[in-house]
């Protein structure tokens, strides 16, 4: 449970995402660089990977989007079992075609790196997903059994479903399914609580799996913003370690939307729209 709130809170959510992809908050250099370390614990990828290739996925619902403006039941689970599966199985197949390249040696689209994750790719591009504390340390001297050697085009699956019996296995599968949950059941199953055109949706129970980041409507809505959660009754705790880090000073130029923001986005004169 605590490599799970270290990897998947603190280094995914927290960093890899609100603080590295979308810069919705400052830390101080040292904290920054700590928790990035922990998102890499997740064998996601580092850093530079991880961002680049979040950042074409709004690109991709695009044009799913407008292939499925309106989807049935039917149409909706294939379009989950696709959007999860895709990450592990399809996602070198079908999804390469809709960026049209591939991180090299890997097998995910990508676009091309922030330039501030770029000027320090001495780090933030070479860091090693060691687990800490765990026998994977062995693991990454043999490279034959280290798990990024599989993390690359349509091999992901392979470590999500075949290797749960290494340390920490269970771990590291269960937060890739988290992930893969917010650009799949969010996108299928929940409610629009703003005109963001596509098919992003907010899913409280992705939202408590996965530390807030199921508010995924409102996330598309407001990709800037350090808070997903942005009702008092929608969960979020990535937006609470935010919040006290803020208060104690370690979090500076938190990002949140505004009066104005909120009213550019929202439904004229329609009712909330829901699916699922």
């Amino acid at each position: 449970m605590a490599l799970y709130l270290i990897t998947g809170l603190f280094g995914i959510t927290l960093s890899f995402h609100r603080n590295l992809s979308h810069r919705s908050f400052n830390l101080p250099k040292w904290l920054e660089y700590f928790f990035a370390y922990c998102g890499v614990q997740a064998m996601q990828g580092n850093p530079i990977d991880w961002v680049s290739t979040h950042s074409v996925e709004r690109q991709i619902m695009l044009e799913i989007y407008r292939s499925n403006p309106s989807i049935d039941f039917f149409k909706a689970l294939m379009l989950f079992i696709q959007l999860h599966l895709g990450f592990c199985y399809i996602w070198c197949e079908d999804f390469l075609s809709l960026s049209g390249e591939c991180l090299s040696g890997g097998g995910s689209p990508r676009n091309a790196p922030p330039i501030d994750l770029l000027a320090e790719e001495s780090l933030y591009g070479q860091q090693n997903p060691h687990i800490l504390g765990s026998s994977l340390k062995q693991s990454a001297v043999n490279k034959t059994h280290h798990p990024v050697d599989h993390f690359k085009c349509g091999q992901t699956g392979y470590v999500a479903f075949v290797h749960p019996r290494w340390t920490r296995g269970v771990r590291i599968v269960w937060v890739y399914h988290i992930t893969w949950l917010v650009n799949s059941a969010c996108y299928v199953w929940g409610n629009q609580a703003w005109d963001t055109k596509d098919l992003s949706k907010n899913n409280w129970w992705v939202a408590e799996l996965a530390f807030g980041e199921g508010w995924h409507n409102n996330h598309h809505a407001f990709e800037f913003s350090a808070r997903h959660g942005l009702q008092w009754w929608q969960l979020d705790i990535t937006w609470y370690v935010i919040r006290l880090l803020q208060v104690i000073g370690l979090a500076t130029y938190v990002k949140l939307p505004s009066e104005i923001h909120k009213q550019r986005m929202s439904f004229s004169n329609e009712t909330t729209a829901f699916c699922g």
